[in-house]
């Protein structure tokens, strides 16, 4: 797949960065040492966590050596590596490890989990926040665009499509017999939207990449217009004008006891 596209990612970088702020105002620490940012993309939520703990030795992971140029120059005096989450061992235990909008790419939740709890110090904390939106009209409309032709004989939707997060319960009990104390919640933003054009320029930072990831440009620009006359329909105006775009995160925060 082509790279991550940090410029493109960050046209709605404060709409991003919110709920980062709201995982790491959950956070039940105030010292830290180590942390971890997993899926640091271009640094914005890098950058909360050294506001936050200025004199601790953080280090911000991601799979796309864009996103990190970006992060690099955006923080030049943190350290950012490439690295795949599910392989990743942290060199010291770590205090935090944070991940924010990145675990939802992975599978196989019931191992990525304790794999992270373990690289944890003791009453170490890790906080997670993933996006819980796969039944909202942008991503329903994505698959059903993805199963007319001709997309349908180029697309596999097993590729393009990302998989189903756990259960809020499911979660929850594998936090907590892993030894861990759990907060977890969840929260759905309303994003003030000025045009559909705005929603697939969102959706094309993330979400419709392993659509478009087969298709050659000319293709792209056909599936991206049907994608978007769908939702100009699922998104009327609002009373001023604008779009409501609905957008539901999952938060869990689990510490170790």
């Amino acid at each position: 797949m082509k790279d991550w596209n940090p410029d493109l990612y960050r046209q709605f970088e404060a709409e991003r960065t919110r709920p980062a702020q709201e995982l790491l105002s959950r956070i039940p620490l105030t010292h830290v040492t180590f942390a971890t940012d997993l899926g640091c993309g271009p640094g914005n939520s890098t950058e909360l966590l050294c506001r936050a703990w200025p004199d601790a030795h953080i280090t911000g992971l991601d799979s796309s050596q864009a996103m990190l140029d970006k992060a690099q120059q955006r923080l030049p005096g943190c350290a950012f590596a490439r690295e795949d989450i599910r392989q990743w061992r942290a060199a010291q235990p770590q205090d935090v490890i944070y991940a924010n909008a990145s675990l939802q790419w992975l599978t196989d939740h019931q191992t990525l989990l304790p794999h992270l709890l373990a690289q944890l110090s003791s009453s170490g904390v890790l906080a997670v926040q993933m996006p819980d939106n796969l039944e909202q009209p942008t991503h329903r409309l994505m698959r059903e665009v993805a199963q007319r032709a001709p997309w349908v004989d180029i697309i596999d939707p097993q590729a393009a499509d990302r998989k189903r997060l756990l259960s809020t319960e499911q979660y929850y009990d594998l936090l907590c017999a892993a030894g861990c104390r759990v907060d977890i919640w969840r929260t759905t933003y309303y994003h003030v939207m000025p045009s559909p054009q705005a929603i697939v320029d969102w959706l094309r930072a993330t979400g419709l990449r392993p659509f478009l990831a087969a298709l050659d440009e000319q293709q792209q620009g056909a599936f991206l217009a049907a994608y978007q006359s769908e939702i100009a329909l699922a998104y009327p105006a609002r009373a001023d004008g604008n779009l409501l775009m609905a957008f539901p995160r999952l938060f869990m925060v689990a510490q170790k006891i």
